[in-house]
């Protein structure tokens, strides 16, 4: 496969057949002005897929509209429609159920459980379970100082000693250069 006469195209050697097959400057390509080449043959067309089809493991696997699963987070979603993109395909019964009673959800804001009332039966799931909190607020409850003063303090010390062991690097990197 290396020697010249392979006949392929190897940098800085000029075997006659691999350069009676490369493109010289300024030639035109011969697929040029042909838009999907495949789609040119009557027969090529026969065996593309067809708008709304689906076949093999997408049929198999295909779920009705108003169907519910689990989310890999716990949350209970019902699938709302079958178009693209297909994250948008199901949404969080939580989600739901506010804007069923509330309206659209305000940007920069999410629907949550309140404390100790998440559920992921669909009975249980109703709107005096949920409160809608902006996105700053939630960032704030989650936060580690939120949730345990140890961990809290565990977070802040991780912080310093990351912050010693940069500036120590940085001053070796320094005197080396």
């Amino acid at each position: 496969m290396e020697s010249d006469r392979s006949g392929r195209i190897q940098r800085g050697r000029s075997d006659p057949r691999m350069v009676a097959t490369q493109f010289k400057p300024g030639q035109m390509p011969w697929s040029k002005g042909t838009k999907g080449v495949c789609g040119t043959h009557p027969n090529t067309k026969r065996t593309h897929f067809k708008k709304g089809e689906m076949n093999g493991v997408a049929q198999r696997k295909y779920q009705p509209i108003g169907t519910y699963r689990l989310s890999k987070d716990g949350y209970l979603e019902q699938k709302v429609n079958d178009d693209m993109p297909a994250q948008r395909r199901w949404v969080a019964v939580h989600r739901l159920v506010w804007e069923a009673a509330n309206g659209p959800i305000p940007q920069s804001h999410v629907v949550c459980f309140l404390p100790g009332r998440r559920s992921s039966e669909l009975e249980k799931i109703t709107l005096d379970a949920l409160e809608l909190v902006s996105r700053a607020e939630l960032a704030q409850r989650n936060h580690p100082r939120s949730k345990d003063p140890e961990l809290a303090r565990l977070v802040q010390l991780k912080g310093a000693i990351t912050r010693q062991v940069n500036r120590i690097a940085r001053e070796a990197k320094e005197q080396e250069s």
